[in-house]
């Protein structure tokens, strides 16, 4: 008679499945409360001190560890030395384990008390799925309900699982351990307060298979971190359109990461990751206008990400154009009745739109990653005004929209702003004179009385002299070069105000 060990803390299905393996003339091990769930279910099932001949100890931390379990489990059917060693010892075999672990993710993820999520640190169930999973050509392991209808229809078609389903269901097993592991694992890093350990394993979660990545012929899949943060596209609620490419996913990302910057109503227009119109006002339908004016045409066909619930008002000005993605805390009826009948445009729903200072930035390199801290840096006490005149109050107000906006630009970037609204952007050349050169030509004529916000310092004053030419009033910028006293005394001659900030923002 063939045995299965079945130890769930996911009961789902476990009953029927129980049952028919009973019918199939399986004989069922059992422990602690899926045993009482099969037994007040009608299902005969063995008792797993009955097997191991040993109770179970220490609050249930020691029921399965015993070589009667790992024996029957290990042993390979086709070796006659393991055969003997089995019946010398009087071990019988173990042909199926059904088990999936404590649940350590949902325990940590309800805030528990640290002694409780400690309990739920499983020890026997990944041993045991472990070595099902090794000697997966002779036993059966599952993790997973979805798959208990699999394994019996091949267990009623021809007695046994085909070697090739037991080996999709041991690499299942690989996998979830890995990120089991990888969740404990950090969460200790996180006790001990480490950023960088010496061994890193990132646990994340399937949530979809894409059509394509950035490009067609290049495969993709989403992956979602076992705790998104609030405010991410990665739990984001999809009220209309078509499944979100990943294109969309990555823009939508970064429009999230602009637009939590800012405190007032405000609107981050996105394209290929780049934003190419910000704007803050007393309303979202304000901040909407003034992204859109930045460049009306660039922000055809690309995402929108508002801080505001987005309504009536300014779904009617986003109608106008097509979209692709409209991101945001909420949405009204009015809003959704007006926005659902633009056939392709997603309207996704984030919820609160949290800053979270945690967060870590991961970048492949070839055999390797490169991880950092996320740039939520702003602002800081001591940045000063190195020119001989100070902004303005409403200069500085701007300035400091443009430093925010800034940030989230491909280096070497700047920003030119006025009155809450990006006016020119230049972002990604090798050379920031280009980089001005480009924003001044976007900005055109309502460069008069702006001002610029550079990512890096000026490594020259030429940028300094082109901007004075086109009007700029006051630049904010990290200062730093050993040119920084030639940029000063530029500035001083076009009457501009100059803010260092100490900090810089590059991005690449």
């Amino acid at each position: 008679m063939k045995r299965a060990l079945i130890s769930v803390s996911d009961k789902r299905g476990i009953v029927e499945f129980a049952k028919e393996l009973v019918e199939l003339g399986w004989q069922i091990i059992s422990t602690g409360g899926t045993y009482k769930e099969l037994e007040k279910s009608g299902i005969g099932a063995i008792e797993i001190e009955n097997v191991t001949g040993f109770p179970e100890i220490l609050d249930g931390r020691v029921k399965t560890l015993n070589p009667n379990i790992h024996g029957g489990i290990l042993y390979k059917r086709d070796n006659e030395d393991h055969v003997k060693t089995l019946k010398d010892m009087n071990i019988s075999s173990i042909d199926m384990v059904v088990n999936n672990l404590y649940p350590f993710e949902e325990t940590m993820a309800k805030g528990t008390e640290h002694g409780e999520i400690i309990e739920n640190i499983d020890i026997g169930g990944p041993s045991m799925i472990r070595a099902a999973a090794k000697n997966y050509k002779h036993v059966t392991v599952i993790i997973d309900p979805e798959d208990y209808p699999k394994v019996l229809s091949e267990l009623k078609e021809m007695e046994d699982t085909r070697e090739d389903t037991r080996l999709y269901l041991a690499r299942k097993v690989f996998n979830y351990t890995a990120y089991y592991d990888a969740l404990i694992s950090k969460y200790f890093n996180e006790l001990e307060q480490i950023q960088f350990p010496n061994y890193l394993t990132l646990g994340y979660k399937l949530s979809s298979n894409l059509r394509y990545g950035e490009n067609p012929h290049q495969k993709a899949a989403f992956y979602v971190s076992s705790n998104p943060c609030e405010g991410s596209i990665a739990i984001g609620k999809k009220h209309h359109g078509r499944e979100l490419s990943f294109n969309n996913i990555n823009d939508g990302n970064a429009a999230i990461d602009m637009v939590k910057e800012f405190d007032l109503p405000t609107v981050v227009a996105v394209k290929h990751a780049n934003p190419c119109g910000i704007g803050s006002g007393k309303t979202i339908l304000q901040a909407y206008l003034k992204a859109y004016e930045c460049d009306k045409e660039s922000i055809y066909g690309g995402i929108i990400a508002a801080n505001r619930e987005v309504d009536e008002d300014v779904a009617k000005e986003m109608a106008k154009i097509f979209l692709e993605v409209i991101i945001a805390p909420s949405f009204t009826e009015g809003a959704l009745d007006i926005l659902t009948k633009k056939k392709n445009l997603r309207l996704i729903e984030v919820g609160t739109l949290k800053r979270e200072n945690k967060d870590i930035e991961v970048k492949n390199i070839s055999s390797g990653i490169l991880i950092q801290e996320k740039d939520v840096l702003n602002l800081l006490d001591d940045m000063e005004v190195a020119t001989d005149r100070k902004p303005t109050a409403e200069e500085m107000e701007d300035l400091i929209f443009a430093w925010k906006a800034v940030k989230h630009l491909k280096s070497n970037g700047v920003v030119i702003a006025k009155e809450g609204g990006t006016l020119g952007i230049g972002g990604g050349e090798v050379n920031r004179f280009w980089a001005v050169q480009n924003a001044i030509e976007r900005a055109k004529d309502n460069i008069k009385g702006s001002v610029i916000a550079s990512d890096g310092f000026f490594p020259f004053k030429d940028s300094i002299e082109i901007l004075g030419k086109s009007g700029v009033k006051a630049i904010i910028q990290p200062g730093g070069s050993i040119r920084d006293g030639e940029a000063i005394e530029e500035a001083n001659r076009h009457n501009i105000a100059m803010v260092f900030t100490g900090i810089r923002h590059f991005k690449h």
